[in-house]
């Protein structure tokens, strides 16, 4: 079973691959689509959309998860970020995945075992977890921990 996991940005957007067999995970894939700030905000989502479809008819998840939105101190921030989420959960829907979403808490807790992890506890642990990871950027490596996170939810809940 392949899980996607996505870690939104309007500027940068994580997207890491990982493959679970026998319990066990591999990494698969992980990139980074970026957006340029001077472009117009429909263009910018349009292309976060295009970017996420090509990835997803090369790699095939069967899953999907994607970190929430935390509100940042300026509000605009946090509802364009709000547009760019929606357009991955649109292009996520649209490809017939089903999409588990998880607070930036709850993905620490998952992976490193606080949920107040710095990002570079996150990258390292990561890194345990999949030794053959190669994420170029710490989106890619938050979006690599997303998938992992939902990997181990979902584990839980199918024991239950």
């Amino acid at each position: 079973m392949k899980i996607i996991g996505i870690d939104p940005g309007l500027t940068k957007t994580g997207v890491g691959i990982i493959e679970v067999k026998n319990n066990s995970l591999s990494f698969v894939a992980s990139e980074t689509i970026y957006s340029s700030p001077s472009e117009p905000l429909v263009t910018r989502l349009n292309h976060f959309h295009k970017s996420l479809l090509e990835i997803i008819k090369i790699y095939q998840p069967d899953e999907a998860a994607i970190e929430e939105t935390f509100v940042n101190k300026n509000p605009l921030s946090s509802l364009k970020l709000g547009h760019a989420r929606g357009a991955l959960i649109l292009s996520l829907g649209l490809c017939g995945l089903k999409v588990a979403e998880y607070s930036a808490t709850a993905v620490k807790k998952a992976i490193v075992g606080v949920g107040r992890a710095e990002k570079e506890q996150i990258q390292r642990m990561v890194k345990i977890l999949l030794p053959k990871a190669d994420f170029k950027t710490e989106d890619e490596a938050d979006a690599l921990a997303v998938a992992i996170c939902h990997n181990s939810h979902s584990s839980f809940l199918s024991r239950r």
